[in-house]
């Protein structure tokens, strides 16, 4: 499988910039995805998919013995950074098997009732989220949505599939490169608590950040959607 050369690449990434206009409030996100999805197309051509293997050093796989010293590093700078969002139960944070970082951001504090637009009032949270995500690149962040019961499953599936695009549009805008994001929406279908109450419904209404390492000899593991 041959590389692609770099000057392709700097061809490409010099249109996609130039069609992003200055006068555009949504350039820095337009600008971040044009990057994103170049890099992702440079690695698409680095993947030996039969092996799950990565063929070039675009991406930093790590090796094992490293990946848990990797991970308390990021764990401890996301514990820091959000220690406030934590107090409030605005966001949590958990530790899963494989050294896998969980993010649940609470959709009670990051988007109105019935809307995928993020809060101005969230920004900041996310801001802090998004530099250390992009300092530890060597992880790939799935992005999930979640609803609660309230509606039809098609509208919540929906809700929670545009929900998750749009805190992945604000970290790629934050300098998270598109390439390492993941999203999917699960509707109502993994509830954490019982839709009866009103406390319930609220735990349910969720969007989840999972930050799997990317590690030597098994890079595939690190795109499968995790809890699937």
């Amino acid at each position: 499988m041959r590389a692609i050369p770099a000057l392709t690449v700097a061809l490409a990434l010099t249109v996609a910039l130039a069609g992003c206009a200055t006068n555009d409030p949504n350039r820095r996100a337009k600008t971040g995805a044009a990057i994103g999805a170049i890099t992702g197309a440079v690695l698409g051509h680095q993947i030996d998919g039969k092996k799950g293997r990565f063929l070039g050093a675009a991406v930093g796989a790590m090796a094992g013995g490293a990946v848990g010293s990797y991970m308390d590093k990021q764990q401890r700078e996301l514990e820091e950074q959000l220690a406030e969002e934590r107090r409030q139960n605005a966001i949590e944070l958990e530790r899963l098997k494989g050294d896998v970082l969980k993010v649940n951001l609470s959709s009670e504090v990051s988007f109105d009732v019935d809307k995928a637009t993020i809060k101005p009032g969230f920004y900041g949270s996310l801001n802090k989220l998004s530099r250390v995500l992009a300092k530890y690149d060597n992880t790939i962040v799935h992005i999930v949505g979640h609803t609660d019961s309230t509606g039809s499953d098609s509208y919540n599936q929906r809700l929670s599939e545009r929900r998750a695009e749009a805190v992945k549009e604000y970290l790629v805008g934050e300098g998270v490169a598109a390439s390492r994001i993941r999203t999917e929406g699960r509707g109502e279908s993994e509830p954490r608590a019982s839709n009866v109450t009103a406390e319930g419904r609220a735990m349910n209404r969720r969007v989840e950040l999972y930050l799997k390492p990317v590690v030597e000899g098994r890079e595939s593991e690190a795109y499968q959607a995790p809890g699937r």
